[in-house]
């Protein structure tokens, strides 16, 4: 089975159907941006990157922030897992190609390399004024926990990390996933709150880096929770 979701025949037909739907979710759910002002001056600066932060579950109404992001070069850091292979093939339909990293397990060098190569990458990017789009708790969790790996690109760019609180309704919000993800059906409502700039010190230790990844979280999460009042749940 994981062999056959792993072909590339599979894989670009799962591409395609999360893309289309995302495109759909875009264009028929009415939006309504939070705070969005905060992230204005960056869009409108070549020399400054960016990295955005949204909950892995709320990957199927991410394009909610595209009209911001499609103002600026902006790439995705998304797993190179057979979930993360057609993730990407979706995101690039609409214009937000993937830089592919993954956590290594411990004793696999090969791994680790590759995800320091993949780190470095994204870091020079959003140094050299691009914007990237993270889901910090993919791609396996916990969910709605930081990861540290955002922190460190935000630590070592020097660049602004913006937080994206999102929801709709009407939803379908599965509980047998570990990242509970929101599937919207089209013509609702839906929201996006933003929260930022935040920044990480260049100094920040291990210590401060954890403390951070708590705060963060935490604010990232009440941005979601205060979407999803926006459009009525919960």
């Amino acid at each position: 089975m994981k062999k056959l979701l792993r072909s590339d025949g599979v894989q670009a037909f799962l591409g395609w159907l999360l893309g289309t739907y995302l495109r759909v979710v875009l264009r028929t759910i009415r939006w309504r941006h939070e705070n969005v002002e905060a992230v204005e001056p960056v869009l409108v600066d070549d020399a400054k990157g960016a990295i955005a932060l949204f909950w892995h579950g709320r990957i199927p109404l991410c394009l909610a922030t595209a009209p911001q992001w499609w103002r600026k070069r902006t790439k995705c850091l998304i797993s190179p897992s057979a979930d993360g292979e057609f993730i990407a093939r979706a995101l690039d339909m609409s214009g937000f190609p993937a830089i592919r990293v993954s956590s290594a397990k411990k004793g696999d060098a090969a791994k680790a390399r590759q995800a320091v190569a993949a780190i470095r990458e994204a870091t020079n990017w959003v140094k050299g004024g691009g914007a990237l789009v993270v889901t910090p708790d993919g791609p396996r969790g916990p969910n709605e926990v930081i990861a540290a790996g955002s922190l460190q690109i935000a630590r070592r760019s020097g660049q602004a990390v913006y937080l994206m609180g999102i929801a709709a309704s009407p939803a379908t919000q599965m509980q047998s996933t570990w990242d509970k993800v929101m599937w919207a059906a089209p013509f609702g409502l839906g929201a996006v709150v933003w929260d930022g700039p935040l920044y990480v010190p260049a100094d920040a230790d291990e210590a401060a880096i954890e403390a951070l990844i708590v705060e963060w979280s935490t604010r990232l999460s009440a941005a979601t929770r205060k979407a999803e009042a926006i459009v009525g749940r919960g």
